[in-house]
């Protein structure tokens, strides 16, 4: 794929800021029987479906070629989920609303999570955080960035870390694992927090706000494009079995590099 990466991924912040844009004025019309459950603790929208398609449409118009995988599965284009396809194809990864469950509260943190991704690496990555207008955005061997400036992770040890972990809704499949982490890092590090949206909490890390972050349970869309930006901002990303690989995978651990090692202990 013959495409300047910098001038592409500025054209991705934009359509994401626009995206965000539409989910800020949705907010105060929502309500609640509007929502519908996809599986426990698991919620969609119509503001879910509305800004994907917006996302698509514009994404379209950059890249034809290029395939797509997405939450709500709105284009005809997607890939099934957590598969995309072979070697140089690029395809787009979209998170429409990632934090779905803060949105519906009034509650934040939520964003839009777009990465651009082939078989082997991701290309590029934006989270748009609506909030606080922010905007992470990453190219591969481009730096991390946020709202033009550079960024980069802690140096903090682990003593001092603040981490994240993040209680996902399938709680009878991770219960033993999120509590067991929770007794082990309680204490021990400088914080624990959980803010309910996985592309923000890696995006903490990618600017050293959090020192580091681990969830099981999670999809592609919710993790690629802000796992490049800790890439991209010195830190390390794994699977929970400590593999560099983790792009098809459905865990994540992230962290500045000083204690990867100890969390991936930890888990085991």
């Amino acid at each position: 794929m013959n495409t300047d990466l910098k001038h592409l991924t500025q054209e991705v912040c934009r359509i994401a800021c626009e995206a965000g844009k539409y989910l800020r004025e949705e907010q105060q019309k929502l309500h609640a029987e509007q929502v519908e459950r996809k599986h426990a603790h698991d919620y969609v929208s119509y503001v879910d479906r509305t800004c994907e398609e917006l996302v698509v449409a514009g994404l379209k118009s950059l890249l034809p070629e290029a395939s797509f995988l997405t939450e709500e599965g709105t284009t005809e284009n997607s890939f099934p989920k957590g598969e995309v396809g072979g070697g140089d194809s690029p395809c787009w990864v979209v998170d429409p609303l990632d934090g779905t469950t803060n949105y519906i509260h009034g509650f934040n943190p939520f964003a839009v999570s777009i990465a651009l991704r082939n078989e082997r690496e991701i290309l590029l990555g934006v989270v748009y955080e609506v909030s606080l207008d922010e905007c992470f955005y990453a190219w591969q061997g481009g730096g991390a960035w946020l709202n033009g400036n550079p960024i980069r992770v802690s140096n903090k040890p682990i003593e001092e870390a603040m981490l994240g972990i993040e209680l996902p809704y399938d709680a009878d499949s991770y219960r033993d694992t999120g509590t067991r982490l929770i007794r082990r890092f309680y204490g021990l590090c400088g914080g624990i927090r959980m803010n309910g949206s996985a592309a923000v909490a890696l995006c903490n890390v990618a600017c050293g706000r959090w020192d580091g972050w681990l969830e099981r349970g999670i999809q592609p869309w919710d993790f690629m494009a802000a796992a490049l930006l800790v890439q991209e901002a010195g830190g390390i990303v794994t699977t929970y079995a400590g593999d560099a690989f983790f792009l098809n995978g459905h865990e994540v651990v992230a962290t500045n590099g000083r204690f990867q090692q100890a969390l991936l202990e930890a888990i085991e």
